[in-house]
């Protein structure tokens, strides 16, 4: 059915979504017989993000980070198709599911957890069965997380639990750290000798090293009507990329070492994010990329200058109420995005155009007024495009996704919340 609905291998020669005036009339035509609040994934704007993904990282495969699409279906299309290799994801029990040789297709056979987990019962399963354990490979940055397993599982009685180490990919600069708090292992003799603590102990292999560049990767380098700020981020960016090449070469050759002497060469070096991968690709130390936003393309993504990912996911909601002549209002809208609150952290309202946000209530838990010159023509009944900040929140808030090709809205994939899968 995923393959029926999701063919990314018939791409665009041209980015969907850069004449507005086409693309939202046609999602709204292609789901007129929906009744919104509703969610699209619009087919050739995914094939386009995938296929433009793979250019930009020049050879080096891709891992999909799964907290950034949460819809088993588009995992499993992108997965199918040549340079994406593996999934990133963020708990244990979502890697467990996907890669449960149970699931529709044998599951995934190939999933590093990106952030280290404390879950005693996942743990439990993990190492309960031999095939989970060769598939899923836990990320560390402390001994303490050894310990933890060790006090689930005892090394003698369970398979070896593959393992995966976090570099800390921030720069420490002028103005201090820059980036986001992940692993306390900075420097590379620090991430050394957790590796040599890793191959030393009973019961665990080490496989992989992970560092990602937040301040790269995720961070917009031409933020509208800022040009100053555009300026500083790109002088930041720049200074960064270079400190973190030269620091993770040193890491990754310090770890080979240990690994090789443990008689565990490592499998992988994974780095970047939608937003660097060409820098991070021309790192010769790292052997793998992650990124999943891209896939999707939220409006976070709308601020970088190197590319411009096509609006593969967006949602309607309907109008239903005209306060006054100027102001419509919506019910919905508060589907607003983590990180820090801010105007960024709201979605965007993209169709009909000249629409805006009330400052006095902005995107409500059940209704969004909206002001803006379209409110005098739209109906009771109508409805507004938006699209979201963060890529995989917006799955958060539906059961499926409608996917429309063409002119047609030709089925739905459920997200993970419409599978009964809530992970985090």
């Amino acid at each position: 059915m995923t393959a029926e609905l999701l063919r990314l291998s018939d791409v665009p020669r041209e980015r969907p979504g850069a004449d507005p005036a086409a693309f939202w009339p046609r999602l709204t035509a292609a789901t007129a017989h929906l009744d919104p609040p509703l969610g699209v994934i619009d087919r050739a704007a995914l094939a386009y993000n995938a296929a433009d993904l793979v250019r930009r990282a020049g050879g080096v495969p891709i891992r999909v980070a799964s907290k950034s699409i949460r819809v088993r279906g588009v995992l499993d299309a992108v997965l199918a198709r040549p340079g994406f290799a593996g999934v990133l994801a963020y708990t244990l029990p979502e890697a467990l599911w996907l890669a449960d040789p149970s699931q529709p297709g044998g599951g995934i056979d190939d999933v590093v957890l990106g952030y280290p987990t404390t879950d005693r019962a996942a743990l439990a399963r993990l190492a309960a069965d031999e095939q989970l354990a060769a598939r899923v490979t836990l990320m560390i940055d402390d001994v303490a997380h050894l310990d933890l397993v060790d006090a689930v599982v005892a090394p003698g009685a369970r398979p070896s639990i593959r393992i995966a180490l976090e570099l800390d990919a921030s720069w420490r600069g002028p103005l201090g750290h820059l980036g986001v708090r992940r692993s306390p292992l900075h420097e590379p003799a620090q991430l050394a000798a957790l590796a040599r603590a890793v191959t030393e102990r009973p019961g665990f292999t080490l496989v992989g090293v992970m560092a990602y560049e937040a301040q790269i990767a995720g961070l917009g380098d031409a933020p509208p009507g800022r040009p100053l700020r555009g300026a500083l981020v790109r002088g930041i960016q720049r200074r960064s990329r270079a400190e973190l090449a030269e620091r993770r070469g040193r890491a990754i050759a310090a770890v080979r070492a240990v690994a090789e002497e443990a008689g565990t060469p490592l499998q992988f070096v994974n780095g970047g994010g939608t937003g660097s991968l060409e820098s991070t690709a021309a790192d010769p130390s790292v052997t793998e990329l992650a990124a999943g936003s891209g896939l999707l393309g939220p409006h976070l993504f709308d601020t970088y200058r190197g590319f411009t990912p096509a609006p593969a996911a967006a949602f309607a909601l309907p109008v239903v109420r005209r306060p006054t002549d100027g102001i419509v209002t919506l019910l919905g809208g508060g589907w607003i995005a983590s990180g820090p609150p801010a105007a960024d952290r709201l979605p965007q309202v993209v169709w009909p155009e000249g629409f805006r946000m009330l400052g006095a209530e902005g995107a409500g838990e059940v209704q969004t007024p909206l002001r803006g010159p379209a409110a005098r023509t739209l109906p009771v009944g109508d409805r507004v495009w938006l699209r979201h900040t963060k890529a995989g929140e917006l799955a958060e808030h539906l059961d499926a996704y409608v996917v429309v090709d063409g002119e047609r809205a030709t089925g739905e994939l459920p997200t993970y919340r419409g599978e009964g899968k809530v992970f985090l």
